[in-house]
């Protein structure tokens, strides 16, 4: 009976949204079936030691006119009632420790992609193809404040997911650089801490083509939910194009960072930076939250000098969640968010940023490390 129910479990319950995801690996599927294991090894275990109490609680009880017996030590049951969950035990440990071994070793990687991250989006650096971007959350703020219905993959979207190509060993190298976060998608067994000043590593090799959603399980601050992970398993053709594609993205960011810019271009393309890294907190009105995130409507750094308003966006503010994002936009976004911030709203400066003022503020020539952020 446990053996039928072992495995039903793989295939059938699989489907039921109470269990599992169904595995996309072979360490998630070993994790899946230890699950399974542990679970029925339990049940058993629930079944004797209940079906023992209650059938004693009803053939020993006093109405029936059962005495109760008088003993001291019994070195046998002592003996069985040790030796028994021991070996219990070392039975389940057994499985367990091969599959965290398995988990750990992420020895002959085909890829190597190292994993950062932020309140509130994910870095994704591909080592050995020399790109660089960010993950952030894709779900219409409309859906979160209830103003719209919520779509089928509600806080599980994702603008730029982390793309691989099937078969292929893929090891993962995660850190973070504020607070803790964790990185996690379970249908490809893949779950790690991301520790700052720590670089940990993991590894999964997807078995099968799809799109598998997990999300940051570490509680990493006010909008820890909306950090989802997005990662796509395409054929090796595919993965191909679509570096291609991401390459050539990065030489026309860089292209745009020794652009100059009208002021409407820089306002379009400031609101959807605006909108990707600084809505969460500032809100979509840019009226902030009470207390907790500051206003940028009618702020002294946006009405104030321009200079210092640059300052702030690259290099944070120390100590707060006013992440620094030197490291995170380009020249051409960070002209682009400041010149909207100080001409949204209530905000009518009328002066604008352009990438090359940009570049001196960081202290040299316009970078072309930062991914772009929009589009």
């Amino acid at each position: 009976m446990m053996g039928a129910a072992l495995a039903t479990s793989q295939s059938t319950l699989a489907d039921y949204a109470y269990n599992l995801q169904i595995p996309a690996s072979q360490v998630a599927q070993d994790v899946f079936e230890l699950h399974n294991l542990i679970m029925l090894v339990c049940l058993g275990i629930f079944i004797v030691v209940f079906g023992a109490m209650f059938y004693s609680l009803l053939k020993h009880r006093k109405s029936v006119g059962h005495k109760a017996a008088h003993f001291h030590e019994n070195t046998t049951v002592e003996v069985i009632w040790t030796v028994i969950p021991f070996v219990i035990l070392m039975g389940m440990a057994y499985p367990a420790a091969k599959v965290v071994i398995d988990m750990k070793d992420t020895t002959n990687p085909d890829m190597t992609i190292k994993i950062t991250g932020y309140q509130w989006k994910w870095g994704y650096d591909y080592l050995n193809d020399d790109i660089s971007f960010y993950s952030m959350l894709s779900t219409p703020r409309e859906q979160i404040y209830g103003a719209a219905e919520k779509g089928e993959h509600y806080l599980l979207e994702v603008d730029e997911p982390m793309v691989v190509p099937v078969g292929k060993r893929v090891r993962l190298l995660i850190t973070a650089n504020d607070v803790l976060h964790s990185w996690w998608v379970p249908a490809l067994g893949a779950k790690q801490d991301a520790i700052p000043g720590f670089i940990r590593d993991s590894w999964f090799k997807a078995d099968r083509i799809g799109t598998y959603r997990g999300q940051c399980v570490e509680l990493c601050g006010k909008d820890h939910g909306f950090m989802p992970i997005v990662v796509e398993v395409v054929s090796e053709e595919d993965y191909a194009a679509w570096l291609a594609k991401k390459k050539g993205a990065a030489q026309s960011a860089a292209g745009d960072n020794t652009k100059t810019f009208e002021i409407a271009d820089l306002m379009a393309r400031g609101e959807q930076v605006y909108q990707a890294n600084c809505a969460a907190c500032h809100q979509a009105d840019g009226m902030g939250m009470a207390g907790v995130f500051p206003a940028i409507s009618g702020s002294k750094v946006a009405n104030g000098p321009i200079e210092d308003h640059i300052a702030l966006v690259l290099n944070g503010v120390p100590g707060t969640a006013m992440a620094a994002f030197a490291g995170m936009l380009s020249d051409a976004d960070v002209a682009a968010v400041v010149t909207y911030q100080r001409n949204a709203w209530n905000n009518k400066m009328g002066d604008l940023a352009q990438p090359a003022e940009i570049a001196a503020a960081r202290g040299g020539a316009a970078t072309e490390a930062a991914a772009p952020a929009a589009q």
